[in-house]
């Protein structure tokens, strides 16, 4: 039995971030990638040392290593079905994990490859460990202006809404926050919006709040990590009213130094002010966290009781991309507790 034995949801769990050191070793190994050190050891301890970063954008650096190695199908497979097992056996009844095409494209996949290698890989995941469901959600990237890689982020959206209905649930935006304006890729979002596609923005992590402000008015119905839209009473209540979800990764933003400690973190504040804040992981390795470990982090230093913790992952089923049915079985579920 886990410790918070009721469905759990993750909605912010990245790919890249999110793999088991073992296998992601073992993959460099195979196909002759160098990584920063010669022993699955020295690989861990390389990772926990540069998971403490000064700032999101050198965390960001660490992808580096595992984009590197998944750039073939096989190995996108399997660490898409091993990481459904990972969380399944956790107890998570909901996730939606995302990943950007456009990052496995180096030896020659295209986007539309690299999705269908997740999709299967969430084909099996699922079928193996039918206890849970899964999303996937397709970052485009923020590498610096926006015009240094706007077509593959084109065709991100493109290709995203091609595979909905197939396993993909929504379009994101990722990557280093406030080299530029986030309103410069409006266009992308316009071209989303009028294709029907679901979207999401990361935002208001490194940055302040008025890329949260942007986000929401360019249509973003949840915001990845936006916990710095708590300096601004007039934009939390703005998103209050809407119901615009924050996607709240704890332990992410303390080792970006995006929030200085746990106890200074304003999610529970958000959570009393009737945002729709949700709890999760955003990369499980990098973090060296659960949704447990989370949860803990939450109950012991933020604020929130058991009983919130039923209600945060009530939001996270009200906001997210699940099955309408199986949606509101959960939630039923999860009111039956409180």
């Amino acid at each position: 039995m886990n410790k918070y034995d009721f469905p759990k949801v993750d909605l912010h769990l990245h790919l890249d971030g999110s793999f088991r050191l073992e296998t992601m070793f073992e993959l460099a190994k195979e196909r002759n990638i160098d990584l920063p050190a010669n022993s699955l050891e020295g690989f861990r301890k390389w990772m926990d040392e540069h998971a403490d970063a000064k700032d999101v954008n050198e965390y960001l650096e660490m992808f580096d290593v595992p984009t590197a190695v998944l750039q073939d199908k096989e190995s996108l497979i399997r660490v898409t079905k091993e990481l459904i097992e990972d969380i399944a056996s956790q107890g998570e009844r909901y996730a939606e994990i995302r990943f950007a095409p456009q990052l496995h494209v180096k030896k020659g996949l295209t986007q539309r490859d690299a999705i269908e290698a997740v999709l299967e890989g969430k084909r099996i995941g699922e079928q193996e460990n039918p206890s849970i469901k899964i999303g996937i959600i397709c970052c485009m990237m923020v590498f610096g202006p926006e015009t240094v890689n706007w077509e593959a982020n084109m065709e991100t959206v493109t290709i995203t809404h091609e595979y909905l209905d197939k396993g993909v649930v929504a379009l994101d935006l990722a990557g280093a926050e406030g080299i530029v304006p986030l309103t410069n890729f409006k266009s992308l979002f316009d071209k989303a919006r009028e294709l029907n596609t679901p979207y999401i923005c990361h935002a208001g992590d490194s940055q302040d709040w008025v890329t949260v402000k942007d986000a929401i008015n360019m249509g973003a119905i949840r915001i990845g990590h936006g916990h710095h839209i708590y300096e601004n009473p007039e934009l939390c209540r703005l998103a209050a009213k809407k119901g615009i979800a924050l996607e709240i990764c704890p332990t992410s933003n303390i080792q970006c130094k995006t929030r200085l400690s746990f106890p200074m973190h304003p999610a529970y504040n958000l959570f009393k002010l009737g945002i729709p804040v949700t709890i999760n992981t955003d990369n499980m390795v990098m973090a060296k966290t659960t949704l447990d470990q989370e949860y803990d982090h939450c109950i012991n230093e933020m604020g929130f009781d058991y009983k919130d913790i039923i209600k945060l992952n009530i939001n996270s089923f009200n906001v997210s991309f699940a099955p309408k049915e199986y949606k509101e079985a959960m939630i039923k579920e999860l009111e039956s507790l409180l």
